[in-house]
């Protein structure tokens, strides 16, 4: 089973020039993702990102906070591509379940991805919830995790291990933090990583000989040292 790689972004340009590569297999963003981006309108701006992303898979989330405000956003959301995923956060800012919103959508046949899921009893909670004919995604915060000194991993076997009977369901590695986190998603048949530009600029080097680094660490050194005129 091959893990697709999913780039971690909101900037247009960045979309337009990633949609042509077929290292990536599609687009996450995220309402801070999309502020960082420079968006003012929100359904503008996912629009013309949708203009030159027509078939890869992109996630749009909804920003209301409360399960009414946020099935009309989500439907709306969805409206715009058969190509969009609707992001639904697993709680609301009260830290209250949004099972219901998930169930509902889920069950009319919307594409989801489950954001900011953090411990193994959120995944089952919202497995039960998603309609299994439903595509679906369930997106694990890896590297947010790490930050605080938690390992993933078990997560994300256990994760792994309840979804795996369902193709429609699928679990990511979120937040990734370096190139190495693929090789871990890989190695645990992690079904989709999403990660920023700069990673999969990495990515794409994989392959390079030991020797090849060492050489092009030293040339690095010296073109630095060169361009600051150092002298002992």
């Amino acid at each position: 089973m091959k893990t697709k790689i999913f780039c971690d972004i909101a900037d247009f340009k960045t979309i337009r020039f990633f949609n042509k590569k077929s290292l990536v297999d599609g687009f996450t963003t995220n309402p801070s993702l999309m502020r960082l981006a420079g968006a003012k309108n929100y359904k503008d701006y996912s629009l013309k990102i949708l203009k030159v992303c027509k078939k890869k898979p992109i996630s749009f989330e909804v920003f209301a906070d409360n399960s009414i405000e946020m099935l009309k956003q989500a439907y709306k959301i969805n409206s715009w591509g058969k190509n969009v995923y609707v992001k639904i956060p697993v709680v609301n800012s009260k830290g209250i379940f949004m099972g219901s919103v998930i169930k509902e959508l889920s069950d009319k046949g919307i594409k989801l991805n489950i954001t900011a899921v953090y411990t193994f009893e959120q995944v089952k909670k919202i497995y039960k919830k998603l309609n299994k004919k439903t595509k679906s995604i369930i997106s694990i915060f890896a590297g947010r995790m790490a930050d605080k000194g938690k390992d993933p991993l078990p997560i994300f076997k256990k994760s792994i291990s309840l979804t795996k009977k369902n193709k429609k369901i699928e679990i990511l590695w979120a937040s990734t933090r370096e190139a190495y986190n693929y090789i871990q998603a890989v190695q645990l048949n992690c079904q989709i990583i999403t990660m920023p530009p700069k990673i999969i600029s990495q990515i794409s080097l994989f392959g390079k000989s030991s020797n090849k680094l060492t050489l092009d660490t030293v040339k690095g050194f010296l073109s630095d040292s060169k361009k600051s005129k150092f002298k002992i």
